[in-house]
């Protein structure tokens, strides 16, 4: 049963961290298009591992951002959530979107040139 709530809490933290990283007001963030791809939260629920993935903008500064915004993002959590005690959270950039888009680009160009 605790495992439901934990994918509860990992599924409603994703969506809430979703809907804050498009508040953020730093031009680091807020230019970049980053997509929350997962949460995983402790057991104890004291750390909380965010997986993002950088879709568009500059990686090095949109990763700068949003370590100068974690204690902001932080207390935005604990606003939307009704958790006795908010994670520490730890973001984790997330390549599979960019190997995912590279695949797919690879596949299409292999298919364009079997059409010539």
């Amino acid at each position: 049963m605790a495992s439901y709530r934990i994918d509860q809490i990992n599924e409603q933290m994703q969506a809430v961290l979703s809907d804050i990283f498009r508040k953020v007001k730093d031009p680091r963030i807020s230019k970049a298009f980053i997509s929350v791809t997962g949460v995983d939260v402790s057991r104890d629920l004291s750390v909380a591992k965010v997986y993002y993935s950088i879709i568009t903008g500059n990686e090095d500064e949109a990763e700068k951002g949003i370590k100068s915004a974690s204690g902001f993002i932080r207390s935005e959590l604990a606003k939307q959530l009704n958790l006795r005690l908010t994670p520490k959270l730890n973001f984790i950039k997330d390549d599979s979107t960019e190997r995912a888009l590279h695949i797919a680009k690879v596949l299409k160009d292999i298919e364009d040139g079997n059409n010539d």
